[in-house]
């Protein structure tokens, strides 16, 4: 990975795990890594990405679309000041392929990270876009298969479960972002109405483009926040990133948009396909109960 002409890696601080431990397992063999501060709604500052990028860099890694509070990055321009920088750009599109625009063509990504069960593909298959000319270090190697960079037998089954699940996002596309902003915004307008309620990430009605259609995460303070986790009886909600789930810690990317205080309980609410008006009645009705 342009190993002869720098070791200087750009991310942010509120990258998905995969990213931020890679970079710190590279820190231990010698790499440089800058992680970009994020502002009260988790947007870097561009001016600031540009200014940390040096003649050793070879690499900044963003992420489109965040896993967590759905913020969602101007890659354009982190495409375009990278060029300018001649660095290669990677970014996790997990959270964005099938929900919002994302198009190769107009973006100077070298590299994209894709997932199929995000978009109701299969589990246990991914994707990473490599465009023509980056050569890529194999991570297994024997075989030589895709191109000799990364060997193994190929799930065939999960391949083409995941083509038709890009297939039908992208097809279905603009119902969906519309189906899933209306219900989202209805759920964020009851608990935007309770005190001590305050959104993370970009505000959902004031700022839509600057986050994803399907996401809203909330922090709440003092006991109101425990109490509506408790009575939200079967309704699929997170207190925290599922790749994290298992560890008592506070989120790192709540800590990193300065929402670090031990008394707030956050919920995150994610929005789908099939989700239905029914349903969001039935979790507002939970909210209110709760509140009451």
């Amino acid at each position: 990975m342009l190993s002869g002409k720098g070791n200087h890696i750009i991310t942010a601080a509120t990258e998905h795990k995969a990213v931020l431990d890679t970079c710190k397992s590279l820190e231990k063999e010698g790499f440089l890594v800058t992680i970009l501060p994020v502002d009260s709604e988790g947007l870097i500052d561009y001016q600031a990405l540009e200014d940390a990028i040096t003649p050793q860099t070879i690499l900044v890694t963003l992420m489109h679309g965040n896993n967590e509070i759905g913020t969602v990055l101007d890659i354009e321009k982190v495409g375009e000041i990278c060029k300018k920088h001649d660095v290669w750009f990677h970014t996790d599109a997990t959270q964005t392929i099938g929900k919002i625009p994302f198009d190769t063509q107009k973006i100077n990504v070298q590299m994209a990270s894709l997932t199929a069960h995000k978009i109701y593909g299969p589990k246990g298959v991914g994707a990473l876009y490599v465009r023509n000319g980056c050569k890529v270090i194999p991570q297994i190697d024997g075989g030589g298969h895709e191109s000799g960079m990364r060997s193994g037998t190929l799930n065939v089954p999960g391949i083409v479960g995941f083509a038709k699940s890009i297939e039908v996002g992208v097809a279905d596309m603009s119902r969906d972002v519309e189906h899933c902003s209306r219900l989202r915004n209805r759920l964020w307008e009851t608990l935007s109405a309770i005190p001590n309620v305050s959104i993370n990430g970009p505000n959902p009605l004031t700022s839509p483009s600057k986050r994803l259609p399907n996401n809203l995460n909330v922090s709440i303070t003092g006991d109101e926040g425990e109490l509506i986790a408790g009575n939200l009886y079967n309704v699929a909600v997170s207190s925290r990133s599922a790749c994290t789930s298992a560890s008592n810690e506070p989120s790192h990317v709540l800590k990193a948009i300065g929402k670090s205080d031990t008394s707030l309980t956050s919920l995150r609410f994610g929005i789908g396909r099939m989700t239905t008006d029914e349903e969001i009645d039935y979790t507002i009705a939970c909210i209110r109960s709760a509140v009451a």
